[in-house]
């Protein structure tokens, strides 16, 4: 791994919490993700399970965690198992996690290798009726391949069929919504290097330019610093390409005198940052650009205010709605008129402010979090209105990541330049 070691006080904290919203007697299980392949011998990059990472912070394939609270072996209450390693392992990818390295990163003691799991948790099985299983409840979730917890799912169920099962999802979204000091500071390393990224292509945008050599300088500069790469696909959209919503072919000329929107942000430690600006190709907004700019920059602004302790979500869109209402009547795109006789259901602002405002942030992007719930201390959202002018060739977006504190909402993307004046005047001062 690219980043540095955890404290493994974070997993051993986070295990406790899941222990504690566990009803009492059953175990719960964790697998890891497969590796994914590609075409003959080829494979994915490994990217691990985030409620097992969640748990034990061990980043490697063919790994399962067991938490079994309830049982009368003291050294059974938490367990991992392990991918075995060998010479020839080592040889051909590397050395893998040895049990005693695995109980460094994890803090759990009692670790075996995979080989020892169905014999072991057959003795497990004897003293539980009940087991939690994991799968993926996010709700934007479109699984059409077969996960390793899936498959474990079908194999429980056929060798254990007087069992009960319960879904653990659930309590990880709970969990998981609330960032610990340590998981901030991980997220917050993150957006630092999205920092650098941001600055570095700064100095690198010009008329002429293409969008994928914009993609490739952020890359560079996310991997010197320990990040694995970008969080998500990045958007790199100059022109009318800002007005497709998820465009990621970043594949055109940057013209002089368009606008060009990048939405991207590091991943560090697992941990996702999301960052979105707009920046006049030529270095220079014009008229228009700006006006536009300036209403997205207000709601913006207005928005993250709105993020604090006891806010609904649903309810603090509808707000957002209202404040970007007015921007878009001040900028000549919508009437009074469109207003006042809109449908309920799509409002006038939604032909060109289509998208929600936030989304909760963490391990995933698109983190998981309970939308019904009011906002608590802890939790890290997004905040992103936009604008998207079709035919007039004009997107344009700003996100940062904020994080609700007691005190109010903390901009952990607050030192990245997003003021008009600073970005033309940072622009004008790369070279020709």
């Amino acid at each position: 791994m690219k980043y540095l070691p955890i404290n493994n006080h974070l997993f051993i904290d986070n295990r406790a919490r899941f222990v504690s919203i566990m009803k009492e007697g059953p175990l719960a299980v964790f697998n890891s993700n497969d590796i994914m392949p590609t075409n003959a011998d080829g494979l994915m990059p490994f990217r691990q399970n985030n409620d097992l990472f969640y748990l034990s912070g061990i980043d490697q394939e063919e790994s399962i965690v067991v938490i079994f609270p309830a049982t009368k072996d003291e050294k059974h209450k938490e367990i991992l198992f392990l991918k075995e390693t060998s010479d020839e392992i080592a040889i051909w990818e590397g050395a893998k996690l040895t049990k005693e390295g695995a109980s460094k990163v994890s803090g759990i003691q009692t670790v075996y290798w995979l080989s020892e799991f169905e014999d072991v948790f057959k003795e497990l099985m004897e003293e539980t009726n009940t087991v939690y299983l994991n799968s993926n409840e996010h709700l934007r979730a479109k699984v059409v391949v077969e996960t390793r917890d899936a498959r474990f799912t079908k194999w429980f169920e056929k060798t254990y069929p007087m069992h009960k099962i319960e879904k653990s999802a659930p309590l990880s979204e709970q969990l998981r919504a609330v960032k610990s000091e340590t998981e901030v500071e991980l997220i917050r390393f993150a957006c630092n290097i999205t920092a650098r990224g941001f600055r570095r292509i700064l100095e690198f945008i010009k008329p002429g330019v293409m969008e994928y050599e914009i993609e490739a300088e952020i890359l560079h500069e996310f991997l010197c610093n320990r990040s694995s790469g970008h969080a998500y696909s990045p958007i790199i959209a100059s022109g009318f390409n800002a007005c497709v919503l998820h465009y990621i072919d970043n594949n055109q000329k940057c013209e002089d005198g368009d606008v060009i929107l990048m939405d991207f942000g590091a991943e560090y430690a697992n941990y996702a940052s999301d960052m979105t600006r707009s920046l006049p190709v030529n270095g220079k907004f014009t008229k228009r650009q700006r006006a536009v700019y300036e209403a997205v920059l207000s709601v913006m602004k207005s928005a993250t205010q709105l993020l604090v302790q006891g806010t609904i979500l649903k309810e603090y869109h509808v707000e957002v709605g209202l404040l970007m209402e007015k921007e878009l009547v001040d900028l000549g795109l919508i009437t009074m008129e469109d207003i006042k006789s809109q449908d309920e259901e799509m409002p006038a602002y939604k032909k060109y402010f289509m998208h929600g405002t936030s989304h909760f942030l963490g391990l995933d992007v698109h983190d998981v979090g309970d939308w019904e719930k009011p906002i608590e201390a802890g939790n890290v959202f997004t905040c992103e209105p936009g604008i998207y002018i079709r035919e007039e060739n004009l997107g344009i977006r700003l996100e940062n990541d904020i994080l609700v504190t007691e005190k109010g909402p903390i901009d952990l993307m607050g030192d990245i330049p997003i003021e008009s004046d600073e970005i033309e005047a940072l622009m004008s001062q790369v070279p020709a």
